[in-house]
C-alpha cells in the first residue's frame, strides 16, 4: 500500500516525539538525543529526516547564527488524529466505534483516564 505524503516514517517520528518534548532544537541537539555517543552518520541522518519532515510540513526551521533551530509544525493529536482516522477508513470502514471500542476495552486504563473518558463522552453527549 502506498503512504499518503502527510504520513511519516518510525524514524521520522523519533525525531517529531524528541521536538514535541524540547520544542525547538538544533541538528546536533536532536542528533545527541537520539544517538547519544553517535558521529557524523547519525548526525546527517537526523538533518536527512528533518529534510524530510519539512518536505511534508512537519518541521519547520529558522536560522540563528550559523546554525538552523528546527520545531514541530504539527502536533501530536492532530497526527494521533489523522492516524486513527486512516486506520478507521482502512480497517473499519470509516466508522470509528469498533476502533475506540477496542482501544477502550484492551488498554489498561487507570480509574483517572476512565474518569476522563467518561467526562469527555458526557461532554460530547450534551452538545448533541
Amino acid at each position: 500500500m502506498a503512504r499518503r505524503p502527510q504520513d511519516v516514517t518510525d524514524a521520522e517520528l523519533d525525531v517529531l516525539r524528541a521536538l514535541w518534548d524540547v520544542g525547538e532544537a538544533t541538528i546536533r541537539a536532536l542528533s545527541d538525543r537520539l544517538y547519544p555517543g553517535g558521529g557524523t552518520s547519525e548526525y546527517a541522518t537526523v538533518q536527512k529526516l528533518l529534510d524530510r519532515l519539512e518536505d511534508k510540513g512537519h518541521v519547520a526551521h529558522r536560522a540563528e547564527g550559523r546554525q538552523n533551530v528546527y520545531s514541530a509544525r504539527v502536533q501530536r493529536e492532530d497526527l494521533v488524529a489523522r492516524r486513527l482516522r486512516d486506520t478507521a477508513e482502512q480497517l473499519c470502514d470509516g466508522s470509528l466505534t469498533p476502533l475506540l471500542t477496542h482501544l477502550v476495552s484492551a488498554g489498561r486504563l487507570s480509574r483517572d483516564e476512565l474518569l476522563e473518558l467518561r467526562r469527555l463522552v458526557d461532554r460530547l453527549s450534551r452538545k448533541d
